[in-house]
């Protein structure tokens, strides 16, 4: 059989496996694997998935992913995100809008502790929307920036998202999480523009609370020492050079344990659903990522990657027209898949083809990232809103969608400047080196 039609069939059976509900890494492995087997031996395919689960679970940088997702069950536990959240709130609760630009700021900040888009989204659909509604914030820009600054859960450093890329890039895991703090920066700033521009053209939508006095603010300031020393440990243990991602994850996830210990809010039932949480999270990626990398190899041996590559550039196509197709195409995927999924389901065939066109697979991992966090807000799905929905079911979803419609042009903005200047993303790896 041709190998092109081989894969295409194995994509085609893998969606249909997906559709019946099977795992989308067990439908990566199946069609890995009865494709794979096909094109060579099924006992090579049964190798290879053998090979690829010993390789991957007894990877370091495999088990950032559990200890990284135990940090942030544990700091949400001890309630550092409303910690977080009550300093944004000190500092720009005054202004008009400022309790929304304060939930985008918190949303950042406690990502870089969670390092999921819809946790995030979810813990301050809890900790935020209450408050908000009860200052008279309308429903949409409470509910749209909830919404929108989940998704920094994702693309701030340590990320998720930016581990699994690099595991299956085979990229270095800090030098991604270097080259996404500007890129991070950059979206909360593009937020609170956005937020601005809101309420300026609704100053009804996020009136200004009172104004906290300075001794005032230092005092809720000193009162999360502990969100300050917990993200601070992580930044300089791993920028620092003192500690691996590794141990920095796994010196984060003990020092969250203890601060949920000393506040007292360490129950057994919360612990359990802490680590139980944390295995679900990190069961799927383990599954995920095998199965991905299973079915890279049929993807490698049909060669289809060089053929696009060659087709595109036999076609006389530009870079410039192709990457906005293949940009389009993550959002529309973003807004159907679960965000890991849409990312390795499509790494195989679109990564060597941007390195072949001569862009960073660092860079192109930042940008894979964002665009991939922009399809969880876009309509008809975007999973984010769904989460927002299930936290507030009184909201309808075209509530929520409309609130998310600034932001959505912010991250669009945020996503054609790291695109067009990609100094945004690699200035800061490259200080590094």
């Amino acid at each position: 059989m041709d190998p092109i039609l081989l894969v295409v069939l194995s994509i085609v059976g893998m969606f249909l496996l997906i559709i019946f509900n099977v795992p989308i890494g067990i439908a990566m492995s199946t069609a890995g694997v009865i494709g794979f087997g096909l094109m060579t031996t099924f006992d090579a395919a049964f190798s290879v998935l053998a090979t690829e689960n010993i390789r991957h679970l007894s990877s370091l940088d495999m088990a950032v992913i559990p200890l990284f997702l135990l940090m942030g069950n544990f700091a949400n536990t001890a309630g550092i995100s409303s910690d977080i959240y009550n300093v944004a709130d000190v500092f720009l609760g005054h202004r008009r809008g400022g309790l929304a630009m304060a939930t985008v700021g918190a949303c950042g900040v406690f990502g870089s502790v969670c390092g999921s888009s819809v946790a995030t989204a979810a813990t301050f659909g809890r900790v935020a929307l209450p408050e908000m509604i009860q200052r008279r914030y309308s429903p949409s820009l409470a509910t749209g920036c909830i919404a929108a600054g989940g998704t920094l859960g994702g693309l701030i450093p340590p990320s998720v998202f930016l581990i699994v890329y690099a595991v299956i890039a085979q990229e270095f895991i800090i030098e991604l999480f270097l080259a996404a703090v500007f890129p991070g920066i950059l979206t909360i700033l593009l937020y609170f523009i956005a937020t601005s521009i809101f309420v300026r053209l609704s100053p009804t939508a996020g009136p200004a609370g009172e104004r906290t006095n300075w001794p005032d603010r230092w005092r809720v300031l000193a009162k999360s020492w502990q969100a300050i020393l917990l993200i601070g440990f992580i930044a300089i243990g791993i920028y620092g050079g003192i500690f691996t991602v590794s141990e920095s994850a796994a010196f984060g996830a003990i020092l969250a344990f203890l601060f949920a210990v000393l506040r007292g809010r360490m129950t057994f039932p919360l612990f359990w659903e802490a680590l139980s949480g944390t295995a679900v999270t990190a069961g799927m990626i383990y599954i995920i990522i095998p199965g991905a990398n299973v079915f890279n190899y049929l993807v490698v041996v049909s060669h289809i990657p060089e053929f696009l590559t060659e087709s595109i550039v036999s076609s006389g196509w530009q870079p410039y027209i192709v990457l906005p197709l293949i940009l389009l195409l993550y959002i529309m995927m973003g807004s159907i898949l679960e965000s890991v999924a849409a990312m390795v389901l499509t790494l195989p065939f679109i990564l060597p083809l941007i390195v072949a066109m001569g862009y960073s697979p660092v860079w192109w991992g930042i940008v894979n990232i964002v665009v991939i966090e922009i399809g969880l807000i876009t309509p008809p799905i975007g999973l984010n809103v769904f989460v927002i929905h299930g936290v507030a079911k009184e909201y309808p979803l075209k509530v929520i969608f409309k609130g998310i419609l600034p932001f959505l042009g912010a991250n669009i903005i945020s996503l054609v400047l790291i695109v067009v200047f990609p100094a945004i993303s690699l200035w800061l790896p490259a200080l590094f080196k």
